[in-house]
Order: C-alpha cells, then sequence, then structure tokens
C-alpha cells in the first residue's frame, strides 16, 4: 500500500520542544494537522485517513524512529465495512394474540451496524435477562436458569456494586459469545434514562453511518448473523408491556446498582434488516524506538491511540465533518509528545512500539487484529499505554488509569504520580463501561496487563461537571473540532510528561509488569 505525500508537513512541524511551551504548541499543532476539516474526520479506509497516516508518518519520521510494521511503518488490515439502512428495515412487536405494534427502525430503534453481518430477518421472544452480565467465577450470573434457545436478550445497562467495574466490563465485552453459546439469536439493549452519555437524536444520526468488522472471520466476536440492537430509553416501556414490570422501575434499581428481576416478556420481535456490505482495507501504523540492553531491548512497551474517526456524516447545526479533535487527535498528538520525550531522554533498556490503530471507532478492531498480529513477538510485548480522549479541560492534578487495580502498572502509576504531585484516583462512572471501549483492552484480553490514561475527576465537581456537558455535546459530535472552547494545552502535555515518566520505569524494570494476584485478567 502506498500513502500520497503530506505536502504540507513542514508548515505544520514547529521546533522540536524542548520546554512546556513548546511541547504544548507541537502537541497543538498535531491536533490541528490531523482535525482539521481538510482531513474530513478521518473515516477508517477512506483517502482521508490515508492522509492523516502520512502526516502521522512523517512526524514519527522526524522524530528518528524506526518503522516496525509489515510495509514499513504500515500494518494493513482488512475489514467488511456493514451500512444498515434504517429508514428500509422494518419491525413490530407482536403480543400472544397475535396483535402487532410496528416499531419504527431508525427512530425507537437502531440495529447496530458493526460487530458481525446482521441477519436478514428475525422472527424470536424476548426474555428480559437483568444487566446481562455472565459472572458465575464471581457469583453472579444472569444467565443461570433461563432457556435462551432461538431467543433475543433484552439487556439493561449498569452492573450490581458488589462487582468492579473491570469485571463487570469485561463481562459485557464477551456478553454476545456466551448469548449466541446459551442459543441466544440477538440482544436488545436499553440504557436507563440517566446512564445516557450521547443523545438519542445523535445516537439515530452515528447509526446511519458504516460500521464494520474483522474481515478475518476467526477474529469476530459476534456470530456472523446475531442480531444486536438498541432501544430508546424514551419509548423501552413499550417492550414490558404486560410482563408485570415498567422500564422506570427497572431503571431505578439499576441507577442504585441493585440487583435487577429477570423475567420472560410477553412480546416477539419480528424484524427484516436492509444491510450493503463492502470490502476495506487500513492501515495501523507501528513505529521503533530501540532499547539499549543487550537482552531486554527484545522486550517492548507498546504506547499507543487511534487515528481514526467517524469521517462525514449527518450534519448537525449544519456541519457534517466530525473532526475529533479530542477523539482522538488529542490522544495521537500525546504519542509522538512521548516519543519525542523518550528519544531525547535518557536511553531506554527495553525497546518502545509506537501503534497508532485504526478502526477503533469501529469495535476496537485495529487493535484487535495488532495484538492477534502483532509485528514483535507477542510475549516480547510487556504492557501497552493507551490514549483515548484524554479531555485536557481542566488543571491536572489526577488521573485515572482503568485497570490501574489489575496488575503493578497501577504501583508503577502510584509512584510516578508520587514524585509530580498527581493523585491516582479510582473511576468515577465503573458503569460507563471505559476499560472495554479503548484499545488497551485488546492487550488485557491477550492477557497483556494495560492502563488507559485520563484526566481524573470525582463526582459532584466543577471537573464532573465540565466532562458530563462534553460528553453530552461534544462526544461523536462534529463540534468536537479545533473551534471548541476549554482545551489546556500546557495541561495536556503534562499527561504526556506523567506517561513517559512511567514508561521509561517499565522500560528500565529488571522484571515486566504482572496481574495481581487474583486479577480474572491473568489468563497466560
Amino acid at each position: 500500500m502506498s500513502l500520497r505525500a503530506f505536502p504540507f508537513l513542514a508548515l505544520l512541524i514547529l521546533p522540536l520542544p524542548a520546554l512546556a511551551a513548546d511541547a504544548a504548541a507541537q502537541w497543538w499543532a498535531d491536533v490541528s494537522a490531523l482535525a482539521g476539516d481538510d482531513m474530513k474526520g478521518r473515516q477508517t479506509g477512506s483517502e482521508d485517513y490515508l492522509r492523516a497516516a502520512d502526516y502521522v508518518i512523517g512526524r514519527l519520521k522526524a522524530e528518528g524512529l524506526k518503522p516496525a510494521g509489515v510495509n514499513g511503518f504500515l500494518q494493513p488490515v482488512a475489514f467488511e465495512q456493514q451500512v444498515v439502512d434504517q429508514d428500509a428495515s422494518k419491525a413490530e412487536l407482536v403480543s400472544a394474540d397475535g396483535t402487532a405494534t410496528p416499531v419504527k427502525v431508525g427512530d425507537a430503534m437502531l440495529i447496530a451496524p458493526g460487530a458481525s453481518p446482521r441477519p436478514a430477518q428475525v422472527d424470536a421472544p424476548l426474555v428480559f435477562i437483568g444487566y446481562g452480565l455472565n459472572l458465575p467465577a464471581q457469583g453472579y450470573d444472569d444467565f443461570a436458569g433461563l432457556d435462551l434457545k432461538g431467543k433475543i436478550a433484552v439487556v439493561l445497562s449498569g452492573g450490581p456494586d458488589t462487582i468492579s467495574g473491570p469485571i463487570k466490563s469485561d463481562a459485557r465485552s464477551a456478553r454476545n459469545r456466551a448469548l449466541a453459546k446459551a442459543g441466544a439469536i440477538g440482544i436488545l439493549s436499553l440504557i436507563t434514562p440517566k446512564q445516557v452519555e450521547i443523545a438519542w437524536s445523535r445516537q439515530k444520526l452515528i447509526a446511519h453511518g458504516p460500521g464494520m468488522y474483522q474481515g478475518d472471520k476467526s477474529l469476530r466476536d459476534t456470530p456472523d448473523g446475531f442480531f444486536s440492537a438498541t432501544f430508546d430509553p424514551g419509548q423501552s416501556d413499550i417492550l414490558f408491556a404486560g410482563s408485570g414490570h415498567s422500564f422506570a422501575d427497572l431503571c431505578a434499581l439499576a441507577d442504585a446498582s441493585k440487583t435487577v428481576p429477570r423475567f420472560a416478556l410477553a412480546l416477539r420481535l419480528k424484524a427484516g434488516i436492509a444491510a450493503t456490505r463492502t470490502a476495506v482495507t487500513s492501515p495501523n501504523i507501528v513505529a521503533r524506538l530501540e532499547g539499549g540492553d543487550p537482552k531486554l531491548k527484545a522486550e517492548y512497551v507498546v504506547v499507543s491511540a487511534h487515528l481514526d474517526h467517524l469521517g462525514v456524516g449527518a450534519p448537525i447545526n449544519g456541519d457534517a465533518i466530525y473532526n475529533g479533535a479530542m477523539d482522538d487527535a488529542s490522544g495521537v498528538a500525546a504519542v509522538l509528545d512521548i516519543a519525542h520525550r523518550l528519544k531525547n531522554g535518557p536511553p531506554l533498556k527495553r525497546s518502545v512500539l509506537f501503534v497508532l490503530f485504526t478502526a477503533e471507532e469501529k469495535g476496537l478492531l485495529g487493535s484487535h487484529y495488532f495484538v492477534a498480529h502483532p509485528t514483535v513477538p507477542k510475549d516480547a510485548i510487556v504492557a501497552d499505554m493507551n490514549f483515548d480522549m484524554p479531555l485536557p479541560l481542566w488543571k491536572l492534578t489526577s488521573v485515572y488509569l482503568p485497570g490501574e487495580t489489575e496488575s503493578t502498572l497501577g504501583v508503577d502509576a502510584r509512584a510516578i504520580g508520587a514524585e509530580q504531585g498527581i493523585a491516582v484516583v479510582p473511576d468515577p462512572l465503573p458503569d460507563r463501561n471505559v476499560f472495554i471501549r479503548a484499545d488497551q483492552y485488546s492487550f488485557v484480553r491477550e492477557g497483556i496487563p494495560a492502563l488507559f490514561f485520563k484526566f481524573g475527576f470525582a463526582k459532584n465537581t466543577p471537573e464532573f461537571a465540565i466532562e458530563h456537558d462534553w460528553r453530552a455535546n461534544r462526544y461523536h459530535s462534529p463540534s468536537d473540532d479545533l473551534q471548541q472552547p476549554g482545551i489546556l494545552k500546557e495541561e495536556a502535555v503534562k499527561l504526556d510528561d506523567f506517561t513517559a515518566a512511567l514508561t521509561a520505569r517499565v522500560a528500565n524494570a529488571a522484571a515486566r509488569p504482572t496481574w495481581l494476584p487474583g486479577s480474572i485478567f491473568n489468563r497466560h
């Protein structure tokens, strides 16, 4: 695969940063280059994504890093793209007496375009299985005693407060496979109104865009032909008609992280799905900083972020370019800043891989492929440090690092935090599933310790309100652009400094990171 030269590269690279202000200026120059309107949102498989890749490769070369892909810096990945025609698809809820109630696809229900090929039609009874968490080893199993064969499982967001956020998130990641193994033919996901991140009006727009899944069938997490859809929180009560339960009562339990009952619903779902599919190829980008220790240089610490975003989609307030400035041009810029710091700092014992993933927005597909087919021996990868939407919207006094309670990386992170005066705080919203929603989770799934770097905040604080408002109004929206207010550039690179120091600590340690005793992620 050949990439076009990026003619404006020289104009966008500032002198190599030495001081904090220089680092912040270069960070913003990189964000600006990747999230400008001319990049048209960096959709996976598009020419715009390839131009963004050209820019990143030019920056990696400027930093003096070596290519570590399979074709120079590139690792091409094959996908299948699926577009569900929500308007042409049809659905209805059918009661026991045969009464059919139409469900408008694209409004009340959105059929998921990703994960695997959708079936052409479904006709199956609905069964509500609470949170849908299959965790018998933790003493909690929403599947227990249920006959799911030939049925569509209806699940609600959240989970019991007796189980940690990472463990619940991990169970949700495996849910489709577990449901299919139990005989279910699909899943219908509900969310409580209080747990909504993206307004349903925006979700409807996004659902018209393309989804993707792995071209390699062996890497697909969801079986082919498995039905998957979400339902509007404002219309979900219709699903519980005749069941003796109300959606509002179930939401109250879920919002309090209490046990939710399981029961058969009095309806079956009939749907016809209109979808088209095309083959797409898009590359990961991989660069290497070689370590200096004769033995340890054969091991690797990965520093990563994702390059893709949502491309051009349905317009909001007249703007159709989903620029992805914070999600995740900011993370790519952080990786480039960290690469500069490590390349120009004291020599490291282990090597470092800098990896920019494709197709994160399609379900962590690029990182999943990389970990399945790494460009270095898999057992040589000791850890991943991942950036995705760190959100430098307030001063950096704390970080939260999903995964830090599971491995010795948390110990290392707290040590660096103590040196730099930065606290490591718990995830304030563990049921939001951030642990499985960024590329470090692809490493965790393969037994490789990993962290995900975010500006810290706590509930009921001004920072909490800022983060909530940003997600409600800018997340996966065209307004995540270069004109948005409140971005603190010099605070952003303080997190880069923290992560670079942590990466160096791990790279120079005598022993590689390990999972803590009892962690469910110690899978190898």
